[in-house]
């Protein structure tokens, strides 16, 4: 988390620094509404809910989750990852649940991305931006408005800032008072994560132990050669007198989709230093697959504000199609602006990607290219879970970074559903999951992720393959 913000809410909330200011209320500015006039996907039916104003306009009025300063900051960092000298790393929840906003189920995560960011950054030899799909991730974009069991219709699932998983007509009717609550659960996990990532709980020292518990399990032998260079060169800095304190410390950023656009204007705030908008749910924020339409209310409603924005892509995405959402969100080519979450599926990665990619190149847009190695891979098991198989996932990953290499451009980052529990969702790994684990170990309420285990695998053969290219 960005620890020196460089504005503040007023002096009435309790974050503030002397003579700083962030205008809190819905923020005015010019165009920020036009999305309403647009095609709006994928957004629940409650317009007409009794509690619909309260809930937008109590959100309007509590304080950013996070600063313009810290935004800005990250989008420094995401202009290294394009120019490629630093690497990308996104990871949390397929879905995040209020019940999961504990202090054990945090930590487990941040712990987990940390151990990941230590081997890639070793990977690497460069910094690693850290950036969890935490403190927002609410929000589910489905394939159809109602779900039907049986004689029983309701509407689907859309995650708990909509509505409830249970299969009742109570639990599945949107309710707008679940958006302030998915705030105040937000603004907890923030706060743990600034504790975590600041008081430190981040030590390189620390990170590098976890991971050595990592490798005494023989399944992961392979990779002692990697944990061993990186235990030595900790040491070696230890040795040479390196200052630890300020190793004791990283940076975190916090991600989602924006996909509930009534969420993200509420929490849209005007910043002081330029009078800019910014979305203040999240420091960076994404449009999802099913979302993207170049004339549609998402794309129109992120070119407006100056968070560093994501787009997902699949494989149904044409050259013109990029060209376009640059021109929309990136009109004034700012390094950093724009990221490309690529989410074509092993089976796709090398024949549909090269295209994009040259044409970007060929443009001269500077752009960060990651992968999501996650949604393009998920079938169906024998016994009716969602899943994925990590040796697919691992292939999209070697594919991604073959047509980069072939390209001339830089691979920039990592983007997957992981948590940091020892759940059973995901198929293979060294320490192998199989079928029969998912009755007692499958907790996810949509996607299925990488557990604690195949994550930090994930990053050891991610490392891999950034060894060749920097």
């Amino acid at each position: 988390m960005g620890v020196n913000a460089a504005h503040e809410p007023r002096t009435e909330t309790p974050l503030t620094a002397p003579g700083e200011i962030v205008h809190t209320g819905a923020a005015e500015f010019p165009g920020l509404d036009s999305w309403r006039e647009l095609p709006l996907k994928q957004q629940p039916d409650w317009r007409d809910h009794p509690d619909f104003s309260s809930a937008c306009a109590e959100l309007s009025s509590n304080p950013p989750l996070v600063f313009a300063g810290e935004v800005d900051k990250l989008k420094r960092r995401l202009a290294l990852v394009a120019n490629g000298e630093a690497f990308l790393l996104q990871g949390g929840d397929c879905a995040e649940t209020f019940e999961d906003v504990t202090a054990d189920k945090i930590s487990a995560k941040v712990k987990t991305l940390l151990q990941m960011a230590v081997v890639l950054t070793y990977g690497a030899s460069l910094p690693v931006v850290k950036m969890g799909r935490m403190a927002g991730q609410y929000a589910k974009p489905r394939s159809s408005d109602m779900e039907t069991r049986g004689d029983v219709t309701l509407p689907s699932f859309r995650g708990e800032i909509v509505n409830g998983f249970d299969f009742t007509p109570e639990t599945r009717i949107p309710d707008p008072k679940r958006m302030v609550q998915a705030y105040h659960k937000s603004a907890a996990t923030l706060n743990l994560i600034r504790a975590f990532t600041e008081g430190g709980f981040a030590d390189l020292r620390a990170v590098q132990q976890w991971n050595k518990g990592f490798m005494e399990n023989p399944a992961h032998a392979r990779y002692e050669q990697i944990a061993g260079e990186i235990d030595r060169a900790v040491r070696f800095m230890s040795a040479c007198g390196v200052e630890f304190e300020s190793l004791k410390r990283t940076e975190f950023y916090a991600a989602h989709e924006a996909l509930l656009l009534d969420y993200e204007r509420a929490l849209t705030r005007i910043d002081s230093r330029t009078g800019q908008p910014y979305v203040t749910s999240g420091h960076f924020v994404w449009i999802g697959e099913r979302t993207r339409d170049l004339d549609g209310a998402h794309v129109d409603y992120l070119s407006r504000v100056r968070n560093p924005l994501g787009v997902k892509l699949g494989p149904s995405t044409t050259p013109s199609t990029v060209l376009e959402l640059i021109e929309k969100l990136d009109p004034e080519r700012e390094p950093g602006r724009l990221t490309f979450i690529v989410r074509m599926g092993t089976a796709n990665v090398r024949e549909k990607l090269p295209a994009l990619v040259e044409a970007v190149r060929d443009s001269g847009a500077k752009v960060v290219w990651v992968t999501d190695p996650m949604h393009g891979n998920t079938i169906t098991a024998k016994n009716g879970y969602k899943t994925r198989r990590f040796d697919d996932v691992m292939d999209e990953v070697r594919g991604f970074f073959e047509v980069h290499q072939a390209a001339g451009t830089y691979p920039g980052g990592l983007h997957v559903e992981m948590t940091g529990d020892d759940v059973a969702e995901c198929l293979g790994g060294s320490d192998v999951i199989d079928e029969s684990a998912f009755d007692t170990r499958y907790e996810s309420l949509v996607d299925p992720r990488l557990n604690h285990k195949q994550s930090l695998e994930l990053a050891f053969l991610v490392a891999e393959q950034l060894t060749r290219v920097t």
